[in-house]
């Protein structure tokens, strides 16, 4: 089961709540369509076999190929540059500034360093040699996504953090200042720097402990560096944080659409936690919902947070992009994408594979 649901421990920090959302109900957050109850029985089935059933081959046997940065690189970088980082954290060169999306450095994703989730490979650029943050862009709260460690580390040499309804007031709690959180529902949007962005709907939950499901709210992001000179045709990149399959993407993609890449996640998925989590075929038709040019899988990689094999969402959403003519880029995790045009990327996993 993803690692995002694995909150066992009791959260103090205090969340606000915003009635005003159309979003909340009592206190709570919520999908336009219910998610599914999974029952006792069934959840006390699917914890028992991801502790003690899990299969052979969820993680990699060898290291995974890491392309090292450098601060002279980044600072050299044109705009427009993206990079993965590990997981969902990508490193966004826009306008001159750089953008992090849920930026998690800690070797766990885990509320304690010594349990959970490992991660199979350092980050390619320590997080003291970041380059100073233009902003902080993110989706939820889970642990796999938001890294209080991390978070506390880039507050002093961050300008502004995008967060959900919630999510905010858990980065105010942490000692982030009030003034630099910018807390968003779903379809407000904010312009800095020329840049604008607008937290659009997702289909999943959030929580940090046992008790406080749905207490802050969760959101996919839109990007868009409109043009800057006659020729220059502008950029729109979309951010799925996570979320299941559903209606909202086709919204988005006719509100916002089309976008020159798509960062959508793809991996951490089960039959079981389908409302939450989508299976690859579901990515690919996400894209082609956005109206997007190129997709980025994301949410894979680094973590061991489901029941699939490790290199399972490469190759599923390869085949299938192959197979229904979707454009893809796979970069190596620190490798340079070029936003205005993405280049392929290789199956670089399959290096990864003992023969």
């Amino acid at each position: 089961m993803s690692a995002c649901t694995f909150s066992f421990v009791r959260t103090n920090q205090p969340v606000a709540d915003h009635p005003a959302s159309p979003q909340s109900a009592e206190g709570r957050f919520r999908n336009p369509q219910p998610r599914p109850p999974m029952g006792f029985a069934n959840g006390a089935k699917l914890w028992w076999d991801f502790m003690f059933n899990k299969p052979r081959g969820t993680t990699p046997p060898l290291p995974t190929p890491v392309l090292p940065m450098t601060r002279a690189a980044l600072d050299a970088a044109p705009d427009r540059s993206l990079y993965r980082l590990g997981h969902s954290t990508l490193l966004i060169k826009l306008r001159g500034g750089f953008w992090i999306t849920d930026p998690v450095f800690a070797e766990r994703a885990s509320p304690v360093s010594f349990a959970g989730p490992k991660r199979w490979h350092a980050p390619p650029i320590a997080l003291e040699d970041l380059p100073p943050l233009r902003g902080v862009v993110l989706s939820h709260d889970h642990y796999d996504h938001l890294d209080r460690d991390t978070v506390v580390a880039l507050a002093q040499r961050t300008a502004v953090f995008l967060a959900p309804l919630g999510v905010g007031d858990r980065l105010v709690a942490w000692g982030v200042p009030e003034a630099k959180v910018r807390q968003f529902d779903w379809w407000q949007s904010a312009e800095i720097d020329g840049l604008r962005f607008t937290a659009t709907p997702a289909q999943h939950f959030s929580g940090r402990g046992l008790l406080d499901s749905d207490r802050t709210l969760w959101a996919s992001w839109v990007i868009e560096d409109p043009p800057s000179t006659a020729d220059d045709t502008g950029l729109k990149l979309f951010f799925s944080g996570d979320t299941g399959y559903f209606d909202g993407f086709a919204e988005i993609g006719r509100r916002f659409g089309p976008f020159d890449i798509a960062a959508l996640e793809t991996g951490a998925y089960d039959r079981r936690w389908a409302f939450v989590h989508m299976q690859p075929e579901q990515t690919v038709q996400a894209h082609v919902d956005l109206q997007a040019r190129v997709l980025l899988p994301v949410h894979n990689g680094t973590f061991d947070l489901a029941m699939h094999a490790w290199d399972d969402p490469f190759e599923r959403v390869s085949a299938i992009a192959a197979d229904q003519g979707v454009r893809l880029a796979t970069p190596r995790m620190g490798e340079r994408v070029d936003l205005t045009a993405p280049q392929p990327g290789s199956a670089w996993w399959r290096e990864m594979r003992r023969e």
